[in-house]
């Protein structure tokens, strides 16, 4: 936990969609992939600076987001629904809940040095909550400092929406807020068809009782954040540059690095040498050949394996050849994939998955990217926020994210604690890395 904060519920209340859910839409179906993913929150937080200056304004800020988020709400209506099953969305107009928050600290206390303790009592759920309760699928928080900024907390449930359909929601809402503000025309929000994906990969009558509770790692793991600054990503990438692979991306290179620094520091703890696997997520509607797919919301999201031998030879683990081994394996991936996934193939992503997280025969490592996705032209009326960040906390798990340049990337690393304080003093992370800088 944090220290030197407290946050204080000043109001809660539920937010329903701004007009009711017509008939044939009160059921939502969940696709396999929705049907496969645990029922936690996905959180994101979004900072904006000197936007309120007396309680006035706090009453018309707060009026004007849960206004906004109503209007959007209609659209995305499965989002206001309640989770029943493991088939399906009742669309029921429940709604979202919205807590009004004082911090009694100002914003800079945060972002002088990230902590994610303190973080976390920026939102307004546990991200491990079960759904049944507090039964709402989307939880938000409007956090105001005694500095009179304010900072975003939004928790989704990951059954409704994975990383893609998260920016479109928080996008839509933004613009939503913005045009009431703008006193523009309405906006017109994006037709959001949550019925696509389930029609082309329907619920399998297997999976339709609810999948058992996750269990969060009960052993000594902690969460860090680091930053590599564009220059470093180019130095990076120079380094990392082959014959086989001319022209890496940052995602790989940075990738490549985490991976090879995390399992170097887990070989030292450990005194031993054992196989390695790194497991990126993949957008599957970038990976589809087909135009519809870019329209599906929910989850739609799979997952490949990247493989290090048992070897004594360090040049088989350098960040040129694991870069390689990136992009051959979501090469493959993409080919195999571009004409369609069965209701299977998800099947098949995730029990493997599964297997390599546990961990028993080897090191495993997820990792996810948020970079691309446009969370920092998120404009509510008081212009863009100055910091965006997730806080997830799962075993061996990597979150790359943005930084506000969209040039840099934050990494948020979740590793062992013995294994993290060997990483952190890793002499070739830190030539390209800096370990939680400040944020103002």
């Amino acid at each position: 936990m944090g220290l030197g904060i407290r946050v204080e519920v000043l109001h809660k209340e539920k937010i329903p969609p701004s007009s009711p859910t017509p008939q044939h839409l009160k059921t939502t179906n969940l696709s396999v992939f929705d049907q496969l993913i645990p029922d936690v929150y996905v959180p994101i937080l979004l900072f904006y600076p000197n936007n309120t200056s007396s309680d006035h304004d706090i009453d018309e800020i707060c009026k004007l987001l849960k206004t906004s988020l109503s209007d959007t709400l209609t659209h995305f209506y499965p989002f206001a629904g309640k989770y029943q099953c493991n088939d399906s969305i009742r669309c029921n107009d429940h709604g979202a809940a919205f807590l009004e928050v004082q911090v009694n600290c100002p914003m800079s206390k945060i972002l002088e040095k990230p902590d994610f303790g303190m973080l976390k009592q920026l939102l307004p759920a546990d991200i491990g909550s079960r759904l049944a309760d507090p039964s709402y699928l989307v939880q938000v928080q409007a956090n105001f400092f005694e500095c009179s900024g304010m900072a975003i907390g939004v928790c989704i449930s990951h059954k409704v929406a994975d990383a893609s359909t998260i920016s479109k929601f928080i996008t839509s809402w933004a613009a939503a807020s913005l045009a009431s503000v703008s006193s523009t025309d309405q906006v017109v929000l994006p037709a959001a068809d949550f019925g696509a994906a389930a029609s082309f990969l329907p619920p399998l009558g297997f999976l339709n009782s609810p999948l058992p509770i996750v269990e969060f790692a009960k052993e000594k793991w902690t969460t860090r954040r680091i930053v590599f600054d564009a220059s470093k990503i180019a130095a990076l990438k120079c380094k990392a540059a082959t014959a086989i692979l001319p022209k890496p991306t940052r995602v790989e290179v940075l990738s490549a690095l985490i991976w090879k620094c995390a399992t170097e520091s887990s070989r030292s703890k450990l005194g031993s040498i054992r196989p390695s696997a790194w497991l990126p997520f993949v957008n599957m509607r970038k990976v589809l050949v087909q135009p519809s797919a870019e329209k599906f919301e929910g989850n739609f999201f799979g997952v490949f394996t990247a493989k290090t031998k048992v070897s004594e030879d360090d040049d088989d683990e350098d960040v040129e050849r694991l870069a390689a081994k990136l992009r051959k394996g979501i090469e493959e991936f993409k080919v195999r994939y571009a004409n369609g996934v069965s209701g299977d193939d998800p099947c098949e992503f995730f029990q493997e998955f599964g297997s390599l997280m546990d961990g028993n025969d080897g090191d495993a490592y997820s990792c996810s990217s948020w970079c691309r996705f446009p969370f920092y032209t998120v404009d509510f009326g008081w212009g863009k926020p100055s910091w965006v960040t997730q806080c997830m906390e799962f075993k061996n798990m990597i979150v790359l994210t943005d930084t506000r340049d969209g040039d840099g990337v934050e990494a948020s690393l979740t590793l062992n604690e013995e294994v993290m304080a060997i990483f952190e003093s890793n002499e070739e992370l830190l030539a390209y890395a800096s370990l939680n800088p400040s944020v103002i």
